[in-house]
């Protein structure tokens, strides 16, 4: 039922090239018996090699496929079905079904007619599948022998087929596909599809969910991979490196296409994440620095090989996923960087005491009482931050840069002085007003009950800085954002705040425990005490807003130099990509040339091609998704093949394949 409106609907379920020809079937009026009144005697699964797939049923003791349908020949017992990928379908056809339901023979005219129709239903991101059919008295083979292979079973059954038509389906991109990959885009990630599908249907569906975009030329940005492989051989990897650098669609792949995809770009120095789901896809996935299976629709193999499972097999997941750690990456560098200016602080304030001869601000226990139950709360809370509204804007970190970065370094350095400087002049303030306007160690000695006045000038400026960390806390969620900008918006902040101004009242207050263990009287101070103790919660807060000036002009530096890095890296890579294109161009036409004089030069028939190796039988190698094969379909997910997160030195990339498709 439709949750909106309450009404019943068709829901499809499985392959979805396959669903959408059973839901065309059933407006033409076949019902899911069809399947009771033509057993299925053999099955021979799609391939990604084979690119089509093969059924032989029971037709016997029929003249008509159905009432209207195509005549069979007489003593006829079983029909051969063929679906598949039309170039590869139309390779074996040798007549068509006519409208009448005749047949005639199938010229090369014909076969040219056929696919400039698949062109065009292509061209608008239609999945195009070509059908054909043969009638057999008996099993072109021995039923009998367990010595036959299936691609054996499937050489004999494919023969002499007769086309019977094309059908034309679309999965759907799902909901915000589109919007994650432009995010991805923006996050300098290059998320490139990888798919069966013929080239221009890959090229409509890549535009469709932003992969590909008007500024994108489809010559350089879009590629059959045949050309991977011409002649069958693959190019030799300077030649591999320069396209897979700049291609953001690959078509009519193959398994072990996606294994030299996933090489090619690790060669370089990409950080590769892959997703798939099928068993081809585990060579690939376990290449990959990152292999990303499919929960719903992934096989055994392809989850063992990978080093995540996506459980909702949505493309927006692992977009939302590389956000989510980018947001956990910076709130450790913010964790860091609070935890060590506090700390660098601290070792300010006793140095500066030591070196003035002044009293040392404070004792053992309460330095320790202050980074365990002070401090610390609120550093973890900094560690939960839920990341800012710009963390995709941002370019990729290089892979070899330090956690703490040099301008992270001086704002720690910055920060620790100011809190530093706050405290210390607080804690002088209250030295001389407690100790009777002497502030040295030696001239506070001489005077009548010295261990009482000094404890209330510690008190203070303990509970100065207790204040002024809590603040500093709140300032150290963001180096360059104000800290008014959603200052509410980390709700274990507010319960760490709680924390540590709870612990901070027992330790001052509470009789005992304050006075006589950790030498602290906040009740002795008075109301005088507590009002000087606000001077440093706001000098710390004026003054660390105040850093953040210089802070947030050097992260601008940063993200620029990034930019500027990777601006710069994108440029020599379309360059050189298109100086190979006009290169393979050139060559295209010297060969025509030599052909035209008589030469021996032969263009490969791609179709055909035979792959220059097989996937490693270990899954030593990589792997890189697929599609349709195995049910690639992955409810609003890849329908097809993907190669899943590129990186590179400064430079993440993204690959994810697939149609991006949707039950």
């Amino acid at each position: 039922k439709d949750p909106e409106t309450g009404d019943e609907k068709w829901e499809p379920k499985g392959n979805s090239s396959e669903a959408p020809i059973v839901v065309a079937a059933t407006k033409v009026g076949l019902d899911q018996g069809v399947t009771k009144d033509y057993p299925r005697v053999l099955e021979i699964p799609f391939s990604s090699s084979r690119k089509m797939m093969l059924t032989v049923s029971d037709v016997s003791g029929r003249d008509w496929l159905c009432a209207g349908g195509m005549a069979l020949p007489p003593n006829t017992s079983l029909l051969s079905v063929c679906k598949g990928a039309p170039n590869f379908i139309l390779d074996y056809c040798t007549e068509q079904l006519l409208e009448d339901g005749s047949s005639a023979p199938l010229t090369e005219q014909d076969k040219q007619h056929v696919l400039e129709i698949v062109d065009k239903y292509s061209s608008r991101a239609l999945r195009v599948l070509a059908i054909a059919v043969r009638t057999f008295e008996e099993m072109p083979f021995d039923t009998t022998s367990e010595d036959i292979t299936t691609d054996q079973k499937f050489e004999a059954c494919r023969s002499n087929l007769r086309l019977m038509g094309l059908v034309a389906s679309i999965d759907p991109d799902r909901d915000g596909v589109p919007e994650s990959v432009l995010a991805a885009r923006g996050a300098g990630i290059r998320v490139v599809m990888i798919t069966g599908d013929y080239l221009k249907t890959a090229i409509a569906i890549a535009h469709n969910v932003n992969i590909l975009q008007a500024q994108d030329d489809e010559a350089i940005s879009a590629v059959d991979c045949a050309r991977l492989r011409p002649n069958g051989e693959y190019l030799a990897h300077s030649e591999m490196d320069v396209m897979t650098s700049s291609v953001r669609v690959f078509a009519r792949a193959k398994p072990e296409d996606k294994l030299e995809i996933v090489k090619s770009l690790q060669r370089q120095g990409f950080v590769t994440a892959m997703t798939g789901d099928g068993v081809n896809d585990a060579p690939a996935l376990n290449q990959a620095n990152i292999g990303v299976a499919m929960g719903i629709q992934g096989t055994e193999v392809a989850k063992g090989a990978s080093d995540m499972i996506l459980t909702d097999d949505n493309f927006c997941s692992i977009v939302r996923a590389v956000e989510k750690g980018r947001v956990i990456y910076s709130g450790i560098q913010k964790f860091v960087a609070f935890i060590m200016s506090v700390h660098i602080a601290e070792v300010m304030q006793i140095f500066f005491c030591i070196v003035t001869g002044i009293p040392v601000m404070r004792t053992p226990l309460q330095i320790l009482f202050l980074i365990l139950v002070t401090d610390l709360p609120p550093s973890i809370a900094l560690g939960m931050e839920p990341g800012e509204s710009t963390v995709l804007l941002e370019r990729p970190r290089p892979k070899d840069e330090p956690v703490v970065l040099n301008w992270m370094w001086m704002s720690m350095v910055m920060n620790g002085a100011v809190l530093s400087a706050v405290i210390i002049v607080v804690y002088m303030i209250s030295l001389a007003f407690y100790c009777e306007g002497r502030i040295l160690q030696s001239d506070i000695d001489r005077l009548d009950g010295f261990e009482s006045k000094l404890m209330d000038a510690r008190t203070v400026a303990f509970i100065s800085l207790v204040w002024a960390e809590n603040v500093r806390s709140y300032t150290s969620r963001s180096f360059d954002q104000p800290v008014w900008r959603n200052v509410l918006g980390n709700v274990h902040m507010q319960k760490a705040i709680v924390m540590a101004q709870i612990c901070l009242y027992v330790a001052v207050l509470v009789p005992f425990f304050s006075d006589q263990i950790l030498q602290l009287r906040g009740i002795a101070i008075g109301i005088t005490g507590w009002l000087l103790a606000l001077i440093g919660p706001i000098g710390t807060l004026v003054l660390c807003e105040a850093a953040k000036l210089i802070t947030a002009f050097q992260v601008q530096n940063y993200q620029a130099d990034l930019a500027k890095r990777h601006d710069a890296e994108d440029k020599r890579l379309e360059e050189a990509a298109r100086r190979h294109q006009e290169s393979s161009a050139n060559g295209g036409v010297a060969q025509k040339k030599a052909a035209s004089f008589g030469g021996p030069s032969k263009p490969p028939s791609f179709s055909k091609a035979a792959p220059a190796k097989s996937a490693p039988a270990a899954f030593d190698g990589a792997v890189v998704p697929q599609a349709e094969e195995d049910g690639a379909k992955v409810k609003g997910k890849f329908a097809t093949s993907s190669v899943s997160c590129f990186g590179r030195g400064p430079k993440l990339q993204f690959v994810c394949g697939v149609g991006i498709a949707q039950e």
